[in-house]
């Protein structure tokens, strides 16, 4: 059997994501990728991938997986207690497997989505040049389908992974109140004073019509523009006001055009934090620059960078990782 992993259980609408189908909004096909693309990315340089390795993405309940091959894992994203061969593991850290093992999840705690990544990605067939699953039209993926028992996803058996004990990022707290921030989207002007200040002002809730399309908000309903308007490229998280006066957040299966009139784009360095909120946690939008959302993005892609740089930095740094295939398979037939 080729190197792989085996889905026992896909837990709840697992698929395979990386960071997207960039440069086909033109001819109709979503952009995609991980919903969470903080979390995809930090998972990657735990195992020491590049930030746009393929991964699993799951909704709520994580998949149970079964290792024919050596690697490493890491699990980041929303909060759910994971075990390996029933031993309790952490999330934001990696570890080594071995042939035979046994990954498993409890339901998510708190978050909407999590990510499994593995050392040297996903082996799946690029389509578009991305892994990333678009299942409403069946693309990418394994068969542009959500994971079902018995798929198997290739893997590249490997074997070492330098400085491993040091391999692992503590985040700091999330703050009590959810406050995302936003620019103005490109029809601000097109909404009344009191639309704008009601955005601003009041506080929203994620509705049960929440997917990777988007999330439609509850709160007191905008005043609407009356001029109607074409149709136009979309952004992830802009946030388009619909007839009725219910905002959309846009996400990663978003359509490529709309026409519905965008009152604010979320940042994109929040928009991790909006897509892991429940429908019971409430939150408001804070106005800011472009410039000062730039730099904010700027420092979440440095953060990363600098967490890379701490991994390779610390490769001959005792304790260090498993270094040779030879010697891992020799520990492997002592031990049994």
């Amino acid at each position: 059997m080729d190197a792989a992993v085996e889905i026992l259980n896909p837990g709840l609408a697992a698929t395979i994501q990386d960071s997207g189908r960039w440069g086909y909004q033109r001819y109709g096909v979503s952009v995609s990728g991980a919903i969470d693309q903080f979390a995809l990315h930090l998972a990657n340089v735990l195992v020491g991938n590049k930030s746009d390795q393929a991964a699993i993405e799951f909704i709520l309940l994580g998949p149970k997986l079964k290792f024919n091959c050596p690697t490493f894992i890491a699990l980041t994203g929303g909060n759910c207690q994971a075990y390996l061969n029933q031993q309790e593991i952490a999330s934001n850290r990696a570890y080594q497997v071995f042939p035979g093992d046994i990954l498993s999840f409890d339901p998510m705690k708190n978050g909407r989505f999590g990510y499994v990544a593995f050392a040297g990605g996903i082996k799946t067939t690029a389509v578009l040049a991305s892994r990333s699953t678009t299942s409403r039209i069946r693309l990418g993926g394994l068969n542009g389908a959500t994971l079902t028992a018995g798929d198997f996803l290739p893997l590249s058996p490997v074997y070492r992974l330098n400085s491993l004990k040091q391999r692992y990022c503590q985040l700091p707290p999330l703050p009590a109140k959810t406050n995302l921030r936003f620019i103005r989207g490109p029809q601000w002007d097109s909404f009344s004073v009191s639309a704008q200040k009601l955005f601003c002002q009041q506080h929203f809730q994620v509705s049960n019509q929440a997917d990777r399309m988007g999330y439609r908000l509850t709160g007191v309903k905008l005043p609407v523009p009356t001029q109607s308007m074409l149709s136009e490229g979309t952004v992830t998280g802009s946030v388009q006001v619909t007839r009725s006066g219910q905002p959309i957040v846009l996400l990663a299966d978003r359509q490529t055009a709309g026409g519905y009139p965008v009152i604010a784009t979320i940042c994109a360095v929040d928009l991790p934090r909006l897509v892991q909120l429940s429908s019971q946690q409430t939150f408001g939008f804070t106005e800011i620059s472009i410039s000062q959302a730039t730099e904010l993005l700027r420092q979440q892609h440095a953060f990363l960078h600098q967490l890379q740089q701490r991994f390779y930095q610390q490769r001959y740094q005792l304790p260090l990782g498993p270094q040779q295939a030879a010697g891992q398979r020799i520990s492997q037939l002592f031990k049994h």
